[in-house]
């Protein structure tokens, strides 16, 4: 076992391992120890305070750079005159133009570099580092100290204060392989020798600990961080990043990368440090509008919000799906099952290149209660190229030739009386909106133009339209097409993808958490949406809570299909959970699987499974649930399955019945709430309450399993389940009260 010792500037502790040894023994290593401590403590207030010093010096760049940039701007704008009269006079203005905004973009590169340095020196200011490593490059050289922390930077003299944890050093780190190890760095193979790891708990200039260690499943520091009391939000895991999380935060970039954990392995924590470390590998040309995160629901939206920007990182585009698919649907066509088979989809693959349009295929361009484009002159441009099959290359041809005709359609009404009496007739305030000022034409041309601009401005919509391809009757398409009277919203899109090539060509990466809640059908789509970016793909499949959703197999052969190879990684160590509860969830997986999981929680809370044989006696036995829940440190989940069971639940509690947290809502720190399990999944609470958990909540099916493995799941350090009648059989190994 590796030494341990905790201690604080006064007092040295001992502790023991697993084993029942202590970890220091003898004052000799109580001296050394302390003596160690003092070295850390001088070298964090030696650190924090460059730091503090480097701040300050930054907030007065930035303030000169601002107070400089607005001076010359001033300057430079009083010596700016528009002359072009000449050519030659014109080529002088557009030049003295183009200097001056070069020396505005020094001004803002100077601007943003400070910024960026700022904000990840106040990153640090928090907690400056949380590891050291020292590593010996050759033998015989004495080894380097490496302090490694949530940022990275370097003080005035470019010396390394802090590694960011990102770096390639870094992973010698969490690897964990003490002696000859090797990191890569710019594409090579870099020998190192790991003499010493040592982590600390650090507040501000404080050092609370350090733990010298080369097992990080047994580390001190990673029992404490998840012994703490849960927050309404997720922290990042950066000091505690395990062996098995770092080989998928770091894994090579591939086109799909598949990773199955099981409950509380730490799935959601990992992939937002996977962005975090995208980001910083790809710094240079990957901005966060191009990493899109799809997530359960907005309630897991807000619990993740905070771990990207507490990196210094900016969010990626997050959504869920139904806002994805209500972003590119008409309202009215957004909803509906998304149980659609895949074969289907496979059909309008093959259907979609080799038909060719018909006249009913169009709908008229009408905006404003006037026609702009008729549906015949959509077909006489679909005749034009009669030649080609129907899809991305026609529709795209179509959708040019449509905006040269609104164009001109607009250019022949601005030469009308009725829209120049519209554009004299103007309110003032709708004068300035549209042309940023009220105007008075003087003659028959000003006014000309100002009528293009309305009606541009009119018909903006218009415009909109054709380039979004909504002249296309997709329903009507697609109804002739595969021979049914009605389309689901997720072979509505899929078929416009098909026909149009809509999508987002310029995603580098999706992320698609809780994966085994999807359709193969809605895979596909986003598979084909975002056709140029890289997936990564994480979820259990224990935990598919919905009906008729894709297999790992089938979400497998899906990206496979539409992206080549797929990548797997695997997490099969819980890190959330109690050992009993940890137990609990694991007896209802296979066997073959149960054998794998494991908890590295310290023991926890006895169970409470509770048979009640009448309804006066459960709800007698609910309600004291809630009174000790209410006594319970933390945030207490009364998990319900589905919404329509909650308000029953409320009422079976009574007048101190817990608030229902509803789909957009963030959750308290503490307290005690009811949830449906849909709003749950991807959360975790301190203790959890199943109101029912009998037979006729969880019958013994598949489903009804996936379902109660994830409800318990969400507990870390208890759990209390009551049945009304008789317990689940799936628990029937569990002995209630």
């Amino acid at each position: 076992m590796p030494v341990r010792c905790k201690q604080t500037p006064d007092t040295a502790q001992t502790e023991t391992d697993e084993h029942g040894s202590a970890a220091c023994s003898d004052d000799d290593s109580l001296q050394d120890s302390k003596a160690v401590f003092r070295e850390e403590q001088q070298h964090l207030s030696a650190t924090y305070k460059t730091l503090e010093e480097m701040k300050c010096a930054l907030g007065a760049k930035i303030a000169a750079t601002d107070e400089a940039a607005a001076d010359d701007k001033r300057s430079m704008a009083d010596d700016l005159s528009v002359n072009l009269s000449s050519y030659a006079d014109a080529m002088e203005t557009y030049a003295d133009f183009a200097t001056v905004n070069r020396v505005i973009d020094g001004y803002n590169i100077a601007h943003d570099l400070h910024a960026e340095k700022l904000a990840r020196i106040e990153v640090l200011l928090r907690q400056p580092y949380f590891a050291k490593v020292s590593l010996q490059f050759k033998q015989g050289e004495k080894a380097k100290d490496l302090y490694i922390g949530s940022a990275g930077v370097s003080d005035e003299s470019y010396r390394r204060l802090v590694v960011d944890w990102r770096s390639p050093v870094a992973e010698v780190y969490y690897n964990q392989d003490m002696g000859p190890t090797t990191y890569r760095a710019n594409g090579r193979t870099i020998d190192v020798d790991l003499k010493l790891r040592r982590q600390f708990d650090i507040e501000g200039n404080v050092l609370n600990a350090y733990f010298d260690t080369s097992v990080a499943i047994q580390d001190a520091l990673l029992l404490a961080s998840l012994s703490k009391e849960r927050s309404a939000h997720m922290q990042a895991i950066t000091a505690t990043i395990q062996k098995e999380q770092n080989q998928v935060i770091r894994h090579d970039d591939v086109p799909v990368l598949l990773v199955s954990g099981i409950a509380g392995s730490g799935k959601t924590s990992v992939l937002l440090q996977r962005i975090a470390y995208l980001f910083y590998r790809r710094r240079d040309d990957l901005d966060p509008s191009e990493v899109f995160l799809i997530t359960p629901n907005p309630v897991f939206r807000h619990y993740i919000d905070n771990v990207l920007p507490d990196l210094g990182e900016r969010n990626p585009e997050t959504f869920t799906w139904d806002e994805f698919i209500g972003e590119l649907m008409p309202p009215d066509r957004a909803h509906g099952e998304a149980d659609v088979s895949v074969s289907t989809l496979e059909r309008i693959d093959a259907l979609a290149g080799t038909f060719s349009f018909e006249q009913n295929d169009f709908k008229e361009l009408r905006f404003d209660s006037v026609r702009l484009i008729p549906a015949g002159q959509i077909a006489q441009i679909a005749a034009k190229f009669k030649h080609l099959p129907a899809g991305p290359h026609l529709v795209s041809l179509m959708r040019e030739e449509l905006e040269k005709r609104l164009a001109s359609r607009i250019a022949q009404m601005a030469g009308t009386d009725a829209v120049h009496d519209e554009v004299l007739a103007l309110a003032a305030e709708e004068q300035v909106r549209i042309f940023h000022e009220t105007i008075d034409p003087e003659d028959d041309e000003e006014l000309r133009a100002a009528s293009l601009a309305y009606l541009n401005d009119r018909f903006a919509a218009a415009f909109a339209a054709v380039e979004n391809d909504d002249w296309l009757r997709i329903d009507r398409i697609g109804m002739r097409l595969l021979g049914v009277s009605h389309l689901e919203p997720v072979t509505w899109l899929y078929l416009k993808i098909a026909l149009t090539g809509l999508g987002n060509p310029y995603a580098k990466y999706v992320m698609i958490d809780e994966v085994q809640d999807y359709t193969a059908a809605q895979l596909m789509v986003l598979g084909r949406y975002f056709r140029r970016a890289h997936f990564m793909l994480l979820g259990d499949q224990n935990q598919a809570i919905k009906p008729h959703t894709a297999t790992f197999d089938e979400a497998r052969r899906t990206f496979e299909t539409l992206h080549g190879e797929v990548s797997e990684c695997r997490l099969m160590t819980s890190y959330r959970s109690s050992p009993e509860v940890t137990a609990l969830f694991a007896s209802l997986l296979e066997e073959g699987e149960r054998m794998h999981v494991s908890s590295i929680q310290r023991a926890g809370t006895p169970l409470v499974i509770a048979e009640c044989s009448d309804k006066s006696a459960y709800e007698e036995k609910l309600r004291c649930a809630v009174r000790t829940a209410a006594r319970n440190e933390g945030l207490t989940a009364i998990i319900v399955p589905w919404k329509s069971a909650a308000k029953h639940v409320q009422m079976l509690i009574g007048e101190d019945a817990p608030a229902l947290v509803k789909k957009n809502a963030a959750l308290p720190d503490s307290g005690t709430i009811v949830i449906p399990l849909e709003l749950a999944k991807g959360l975790e609470f301190d203790h959890v309450i199943v109101p029912d958990a009998s037979e006729r909540v969880f019958p013994d099916d598949e489903l009804s399993r996936r379902r109660l493995y994830t409800t318990i799941s969400r507990a870390t350090k208890s759990i209390t389940l009551i049945a009304q009648g008789s317990l689940t059989p799936l628990l029937k190994t569990q002995r209630a009260e």
